[in-house]
């Protein structure tokens, strides 16, 4: 692995999480609300820093619910969605007052020499999962979503930096810490997600399978083939019969969640240059963002940090 130390950022969760952890009175001189643009920033300013990168991506959801995955699985993101009858089409429920903040988000990033990477049909995590297995050096995945604990692999420094419990305790996610919580490995860990389900994704899971279950099951079995080929191994199995029945009755369900729940791990995507550092013309470009945003003590503190 070469030098220095990539951070991926999985964008939307970390706008989302400060759009809804800065008061909504912070704003622009035009009353435009910034509180979702300057929590990124802050954030950024302090990812940075403490993890030491040199080198920053802006993963996007392009597709934040792509339809070959809602193929698969129908409920698929389904409570996120709003039914708008009219446009006879579907939107993600997104508050008002941060789909205006989005565009600015996008200018502040390219003007900060933040490469913003994204690709039409999939997620950030897609991205995220391609960066993450061909990365060439040290890699941190800053996420809120556990679901991305499948590219974490200490033999090639890929971690997860966990955001679920604020930006005030972070939680570094190494095998070791996987195994020591869920009792899987990453290689696992879509598996035994499939298996638990997520009612923050639409996936159902196996009825009556929760983590223990799943951990156990995939720590006899290895992983959910050897798992459904033990569910059909007849008398000669050493599965319980019901948890065969649970594993049988779920079978529709187990063909199609794995490939849902995997994220990409080899999509073709654009070059860029991640590496830290703002250029003359982006500097000033940002500049005029902060004041024209009234970005304030948030553009400090993130230009500190991206020039230390």
């Amino acid at each position: 692995m070469t030098d220095g130390r990539r951070m991926l950022l999985d964008t939307a969760a970390l706008y989302f999480r400060a759009f809804y952890g800065v008061p909504d009175t912070v704003k622009a001189p035009d009353g435009t609300p910034v509180n979702a643009v300057r929590g990124l920033l802050d954030m950024i300013a302090k990812l940075v820093p403490e993890f030491r990168a040199t080198e920053l991506v802006a993963c996007w959801d392009v597709d934040w619910r792509p339809q070959w995955r809602v193929d698969l699985i129908p409920t698929y993101k389904t409570h996120r969605v709003a039914e708008v009858v009219e446009a006879g089409s579907d939107i993600e429920v997104v508050p008002d007052p941060l789909t205006v903040q989005v565009p600015i988000i996008v200018e502040t990033l390219t003007a900060l020499g933040i490469p913003i990477v994204g690709k039409a049909e999939y997620e950030a995590d897609d991205i995220i999962g391609t960066l993450a297995a061909t990365a060439t050096m040290p890699t941190d995945v800053v996420t809120g979503d556990r679901d991305l604990f499948q590219v974490v692999d200490d033999s090639r420094d890929v971690r997860v930096i966990y955001t679920a419990r604020g930006m005030s305790k972070l939680e570094i996610v190494t095998d070791d810490v996987l195994k020591s919580k869920y009792g899987v490995s990453a290689a696992q860990y879509a598996d035994f997600a499939a298996m638990r389900g997520d009612t923050s994704d639409g996936l159902p899971g196996v009825a009556g399978v929760g983590e223990k279950t799943a951990a156990t099951l995939l720590a006899q079995y290895g992983d959910l083939d050897g798992i459904v080929a033990a569910a059909d191994g007849g008398a000669s199995s050493s599965m319980a019969p019901g948890v065969k029945a649970k594993i049988r009755a779920a079978s529709d369900y187990l063909t199609r969640a794995p490939a849902v729940v995997a994220v990409a791990r080899d999509l073709d995507l654009p070059e860029f240059d991640a590496t830290i550092g703002l250029t003359d013309e982006g500097r000033e470009k940002f500049a005029a963002l902060t004041e024209r945003w009234g970005l304030g003590e948030s553009a400090r503190r993130v230009l500190a940090s991206l020039d230390r």
